[in-house]
């Protein structure tokens, strides 16, 4: 079907126009061509300048980890905080996100951060509608884990957006990967692996030893 230009007014009547199998194809097409759209928009906003540059999992290649002595690993197994003040920290734990397909948070909690930095007016609400589309509209490529009240805070608060209008939500999901996600990440072997600590031992049953037996002499303890 060839692409037309035509006026809302005008789209409406063409559309009336259409059978019932041709104006399902084209509403087919219509659905396509905006989640193209999303996905577009979401290379667009991970793509960001700064230390967290493509954070992406499409756009950025495993990134390496030799350089990261095990005493600064350590140190992020201190506080969640800690681990989110290093830019290496961040990096390796946006890592094990993705490895349990959750790495929509960080990602999402990276956005809000670059959105606080924006200084233009123009700049931010294009932003703000980027943020909306890829982690909090329900048909959201990247969907977060938040309230319906928070969402509905958001959706208004996007209309005339300042740099703090996602902050309920970031401190959310700053929390829920506190929470949920940090404790898993210190007993991964991603982490561990940095650290060069081995994960717990296996424990095994020893036996009594009132139940070893001498060979020499079946039934009677070894230790008679």
């Amino acid at each position: 079907m060839k692409q037309l230009n035509f006026s809302t007014r005008k789209k409406e009547a063409y559309l009336k126009m259409l059978s019932e199998d041709e104006l399902l194809a084209c509403r087919m097409r219509e659905t396509n061509l905006r989640s193209k759209d999303k996905k577009g928009r979401l290379s667009l906003l991970l793509a960001k300048s700064g230390s967290h540059e493509n954070v992406s999992p499409e756009k950025k290649p495993p990134a390496k980890t030799n350089h990261i002595a095990p005493d600064v690993a350590l140190r992020w197994g201190d506080s969640f905080e800690e681990l989110m003040s290093h830019t290496d920290g961040v990096e390796v734990f946006t890592r094990f996100l993705r490895s349990e397909f959750s790495e929509e948070n960080i990602e999402f909690w990276l956005a809000c951060e670059d959105f606080k930095t924006t200084g233009s007016a123009t700049k931010l609400q294009s932003k703000a509608k980027q943020i909306h589309a890829i982690f909090i509209d329900k048909e959201a490529p990247k969907e977060i884990n938040i309230d319906h009240s928070t969402k509905a805070s958001i959706e208004k608060n996007i209309l005339k957006p300042t740099r703090s209008c996602f902050d309920v939500a970031q401190n959310k999901i700053y929390g829920l990967m506190k929470r949920d996600c940090y404790p898993r990440f210190l007993t991964s072997d991603i982490y561990l692996t940095l650290t060069k600590r081995a994960g717990p031992p296996t424990m095994t049953r020893r036996r009594s030893r009132s139940f070893v037996f001498n060979e020499r002499s079946e039934g009677t303890p070894a230790w008679l």
